[in-house]
């Protein structure tokens, strides 16, 4: 099978799940990875070095910021022209619009966040959710599918390797220009951390700190991601700690916040309710902190603490510094 993966990156920042794509396309046949943009040989080493067999390179200066029209445009034009059997995108924004707009070019459909792919091309899926799992397929010769993030294994890295490299051309029309960019309210990436470490309404309940209920949650999340820091993992929230105005909603895990897909999930004053579970309910291990023993993520849980998290993690983070060596 032909499949072809887009590196997505930003000024050379690679997103992680581009290279459990790579290692998607590998368990499936060949795989070229495509990578667009300007003075990107970074971005091809690593290609190389994460599994790819070819490199389809189109670094011009029309490429140094993503514009939907002129990435479209080139991404079809290739497809167009080397017929793979299979695109395969990771999830983010940019990626989504791109597949869209090629998939539209090139007359087929995409596949949207698959959690697993034969060879046969029947992709699933989550829905509702998460509450069922799809099977879905697309009926185009060329099939474009992006892929949910920590659902498939990230490829060893191979420092030094290397493959053969194609130009591509580079389609440079375009209505849009980028006039500048700016800073979003956080830099949290949840759907990439191994670990994460939230926190609920329970972050709040300290009377013995003697202090209002925000200087309470403010003290409690620095608990929170100081642990969360040592694990080299990301600080999460339920939506009753972001609508108390604890933190802000860049962190919020659930039904209208994140899904997440970590390793390791430590819950701390979190109660478990169904709209939170369905956010981490793809945690390979999850660990609930929590005073009331009728909280429903104990049942979640794969360990318990049962008392106050102002005790509790302080107490887990000096034992795993002690342990870590840190």
């Amino acid at each position: 099978m032909k499949t072809f993966v887009y590196i997505d990156h930003f000024k050379g920042e690679i997103q992680p799940a581009s290279w459990e794509a790579l290692g998607l396309a590998k368990s499936l046949g060949s795989a070229s990875a495509i990578v667009f943009g300007s003075g990107v040989d970074a971005v091809v080493k690593a290609a190389f070095e994460f599994g790819a067999e070819e490199v389809l390179v189109a670094d011009d200066a029309a490429l140094a910021d993503y514009r939907a029209e002129v990435y479209a445009s080139t991404l079809s034009a290739l497809a167009s022209s080397l017929n793979p059997n299979l695109i395969l995108f990771p999830t983010t924004a940019r990626t989504r619009e791109l597949a869209a707009m090629s998939a539209v070019d090139l007359e087929t459909g995409v596949l949207t966040d698959i959690s697993d792919l034969d060879s046969s091309l029947v992709a699933t899926r989550p829905i509702y959710e998460g509450k069922l799992l799809e099977k879905t397929a697309c009926a185009g010769k060329i099939v474009l599918a992006t892929i949910r993030a920590r659902a498939f294994p990230k490829p060893a890295q191979n420092p030094g390797a290397a493959g053969s490299i194609t130009k591509v051309e580079v389609k440079a029309d375009a209505l849009s220009e980028v006039k500048g960019y700016a800073a979003a309210e956080s830099a949290v990436n949840l759907g990439d951390a191994s670990v994460i470490v939230s926190g609920g309404r329970g972050v709040s309940n300290n009377p013995a700190l003697g202090l209002d209920e925000l200087a309470t949650a403010q003290k409690g999340f620095e608990l929170i991601g100081e642990l969360a820091s040592l694990l080299g993992g990301a600080v999460g929230a339920s939506r009753a700690a972001v609508d108390g105005g604890y933190i802000t909603y860049a962190h919020q895990v659930g039904q209208t916040g994140k899904v997440v897909s970590p390793d390791l999930y430590i819950a701390c004053g979190i109660s478990g309710a169904i709209q939170h579970y369905v956010g981490m309910r793809n945690a390979k291990l999850v660990v609930a902190i929590n005073k009331d023993a009728d909280a429903p993520i104990f049942k979640q849980a794969r360990y318990g603490a049962l008392g106050d998290l102002f005790a509790i993690v302080p107490a887990l983070t000096a034992a795993l510094k002690k342990k870590l060596g840190k």
